[in-house]
């Protein structure tokens, strides 16, 4: 997987300068997080790094993908996967096909395919679950499958906007710890956004807005 790089990333409002000089830089396999308080424009830089960002904001800056300059590109050239912190799950698919949606097409055949699914399922501890509705889930189920769905689509960096925030504390802790191994094996360079120190995996690198950036 490439390195994830952020160049002289400024964003502001009319009225407001929210970022400025931002420089970020995110290895392979490392989680890099950014906290710091509500309105500061954390959430707001991840929509400018999907192609997504609200047209009331200003950004300036340059994102790359190793030596592929990515900010230019249409959203689905990107790939680069989101969660937010709303889990956003096909209303019309069951929790199986929701996790199938996102295979990628090179794993091929349907028993393989739905053994990938299975292993998944097994994964975050809904076990047999694969025709259940996604509506029957509790909020810390359906926050499990749209991160799971999210790896299983193999992006090149990841982005998470307080994605553990839906779990209990006991299945966060062990949640969070398979999701950060996980990332860390695929070579997935990752930015999360949380106000939870907790979120912050071992030895991790914090960027704390409103120190010389804001």
């Amino acid at each position: 997987m490439p390195m994830l790089r952020l160049e002289s990333f400024h964003l502001s409002l009319p009225t407001t300068q929210l970022l400025r000089r931002l420089e970020l830089q995110i290895a392979p396999g490392e989680v890099l997080t950014l906290m710091g308080p509500s309105g500061s424009g954390k959430s707001s830089l991840l929509h400018w790094m999907i192609g997504d960002l609200d047209p009331s904001f200003h950004a300036e800056g340059a994102l790359w993908l190793g030596q592929r300059r990515v900010d230019r590109l249409p959203t689905e050239q990107r790939r680069i996967g989101i969660l937010f912190q709303d889990d956003l799950l096909f209303a019309h698919l069951s929790v199986g096909h929701n996790l199938a949606f996102a295979l990628p097409a090179s794993l091929r055949g349907a028993r393989a395919r739905r053994a990938e699914v299975e292993r998944t399922l097994d994964d975050i501890g809904l076990a047999g679950q694969h025709d259940r509705d996604p509506a029957s889930l509790s909020g810390g189920q359906r926050a499990r499958v749209s991160l799971m769905r999210a790896l299983l689509a193999q992006p090149q960096a990841l982005l998470l906007d307080e994605a553990f925030s839906r779990l209990d504390i006991g299945l966060r802790t062990r949640f969070r710890a398979q999701v950060f191994e996980r990332l860390q094996q695929q070579g997935v360079p990752t930015l999360q956004v949380t106000h939870d120190p907790a979120d912050v995996p071992p030895g991790g690198r914090v960027i704390q807005i409103g120190e010389g950036h804001a």
